[in-house]
């Protein structure tokens, strides 16, 4: 007991000093408050040193008033002399010519800008309904289909991909020496109105409107006599496609077929896709076969950028030669342009390029990407080669945009090789020499 009664009287100090309450905090900060205020008399102007004062916001405010009344009206980018005078015409005339066109479009014309997200800003049509009479020489059309594909998805979403890889794009191509969108009229057709419930139907739907595209009047106007290629001696629009996974394909064939009969093939990619189908399946693995099989192909049609497996017997039936991708590195990248020439020769060419002909390295958004591809240089070099091919249908498919970098370098590069095809479609069209 003796023994609690001491333990107790030793702590009691202790116990005493936690028992008192802490000083204010004003006590301990006394200048607290008079830093605080309210936001009313901030905007008042306030006498504390860190604020500014009164008499300064005034002279800071004058300043920019006097700044502001200094700027002339924005120019938007048109200080360029020729680019002044032009839209000073046009200020004039109050309207609109349909046959006149600003020094350098298509970025700073009427058109630049329709509210809609279209290939390199071309002017936006409704190919299919509303503007079905609206003349053009090049429709660019969407196929948003990849149930046909054998390993990753996505292809669907690629000709928007496309599109928005191709903001920048537009105007004259450095390289070539000309002008596609001064020289012909190019239009942005949307997409078809593919079903994602039923192949076949989504397929035959692509037909339809491939077949109708072709088979309107061509805006340009030939004054040369030059004499079409296409059986019926008339001159017919093309259509560049944008995929889609490669499947798409057939469909422009059955098309083409009506219009010029069978055409060479010309196919860039690391896959054959000829291999002879099982139970009769369409997939994006073997829509060649069934293409020679209904006599959509000549029977000089090649391969090019080829390294992966293939169905050699199902291949050699379809007639198609093959550069296989490794060669580059023996033959170069004109040895490439030879043996693809040599083959075609001046027959009417369908073009069709499968993104995953890159290297994954430049091209990595795709459903079956294959290493050991060529870059994007050795495929423009190869393309530019081929620029005096006439060709009466293309299209860059298979990109995948769900796979691709923050950067979308895969929907930067296949936009850019539809800008070399339209590029090479503009400078040799499809008549006979």
């Amino acid at each position: 007991m003796l023994l609690n009664l001491t333990i107790l009287f030793a702590l009691l100090p202790s116990l005493i000093q936690a028992a008192v309450p802490a000083p204010a905090a004003q006590a301990v900060f006394p200048d607290r408050d008079r830093v605080r205020h309210s936001y009313k008399e901030y905007l008042a102007g306030s006498s504390e040193p860190r604020h500014p004062s009164a008499e300064y916001k005034a002279k800071a405010a004058q300043k920019a008033d006097q700044e502001a009344s200094a700027l002339q009206t924005p120019k938007y980018g048109y200080e360029d002399a020729e680019n002044a005078a032009f839209y000073a015409m046009r200020a004039e005339a109050g309207a609109r010519d349909p046959t006149e066109k600003a020094p350098f479009p298509p970025y700073n014309t009427w058109d630049a800008y329709w509210g809609l997200k279209t290939f390199g800003h071309t002017k936006p049509v409704r190919c299919m309904t509303a503007d079905n009479t609206t003349l053009y020489d090049i429709a660019i059309l969407g196929a948003p289909f990849d149930t046909a594909t054998s390993w990753r998805p996505g292809a669907r979403f690629g000709p928007g991909g496309i599109r928005g890889g191709a903001q920048r794009l537009g105007g004259a191509n450095r390289l070539l020496g000309n002008d596609a969108f001064q020289e012909l009229e190019i239009v942005d057709c949307g997409d078809s109105r593919m079903t994602f419930y039923s192949n076949d139907l989504a397929l035959a739907t692509l037909e339809d409107d491939y077949r109708s595209l072709i088979n309107r009047p061509i805006s340009t106007s030939f004054k040369n006599g030059e004499e079409s290629l296409a059986l019926d001696g008339e001159h017919h629009p093309r259509v560049m496609m944008l995929g889609g996974d490669h499947t798409i394909v057939l469909p422009a064939l059955r098309a083409l077929n009506e219009v010029y009969g069978p055409v060479s093939v010309i196919h860039f990619d690391s896959h054959c896709d000829s291999r002879h189908p099982d139970k009769g399946t369409l997939t994006h693995g073997d829509y060649f076969y069934f293409a020679w099989k209904e006599g959509l192909m000549s029977e000089t049609n090649i391969h090019a950028g080829i390294r992966s497996n293939c169905d050699i017997p199902s291949d050699l039936e379809t007639n198609f030669a093959t550069v296989l991708a490794d060669e580059i590195e023996d033959i170069g990248w004109k040895g490439v342009i030879k043996r693809i020439k040599d083959r075609v020769g001046d027959s009417p060419v369908y073009l069709t390029i499968d993104i995953d002909t890159l290297d994954p390295a430049f091209a990595p958004a795709t459903g079956t990407p294959e290493i050991g591809g060529w870059t994007s240089r050795e495929m423009i070099k190869i393309l530019h080669g081929l620029k005096d091919l006439k060709i009466v249908g293309a299209d860059v498919v298979e990109v995948a945009p769900a796979y691709d970098t923050t950067a979308e370098i895969t929907q930067i590069a296949a936009a850019g090789l539809v800008f070399e095809l339209l590029s090479m479609m503009a400078l040799t069209p499809v008549v006979k020499t």
